[in-house]
């Protein structure tokens, strides 16, 4: 069970991973070892699992992110496992979510054009096993909400 003083560890976290057991305790009154044993424990309990580096796709030269939404023509002939694994095989294929709806899977892909995003399509994820319907939206912009969770 967490508490207000695990929360406050959170929101400061969530807003820099990278920041020491000391400059966390510093922020929420704590010591350092006593910030350090929370965060220890928070890791353990798996509340807090890693860190993440955000990378500015687009001045990476890919400048186009489409989420497509997938139905497998037919659930029994192919598994969920084989498609997941095979479209976590696709480099550009930055996220996949299996999900309830219209379509069993979402997947957000990334590529440096749409002649890019039409061969990644057409060669890799047009051929995945049990593909059925596809759906494709363009991403035109994102904004992340600032804050904790």
């Amino acid at each position: 069970m967490i508490d207000d003083t695990d929360r406050a560890i959170l929101r400061v976290v969530q807003a820099n991973a990278s920041l020491s057991a000391g400059a966390v305790g510093r922020a929420v009154g704590l010591s350092q070892p006593a910030a350090w044993r929370r965060m220890r424990r928070l890791r353990e309990a798996g509340i807090l699992a890693g860190r993440e580096l955000a990378l500015d796709l687009e001045k990476l030269g890919f400048g186009v992110t489409v989420f497509l939404g997938v139905k497998l023509a037919a659930k029994g002939r192919v598994s969920l496992e084989d498609f997941e694994r095979a479209v976590a095989a696709i480099p550009e294929v930055r996220r996949v979510d299996h999900v309830l709806g219209r379509f069993d899977y979402r997947l957000r892909v990334t590529a440096r054009d749409l002649p890019d995003f039409e061969r990644v399509l057409r060669r890799r994820i047009m051929a995945l096993p049990g593909m059925g319907e596809i759906e494709a939206n363009v991403l035109l912009s994102e904004e992340r909400l600032p804050g904790p969770l």
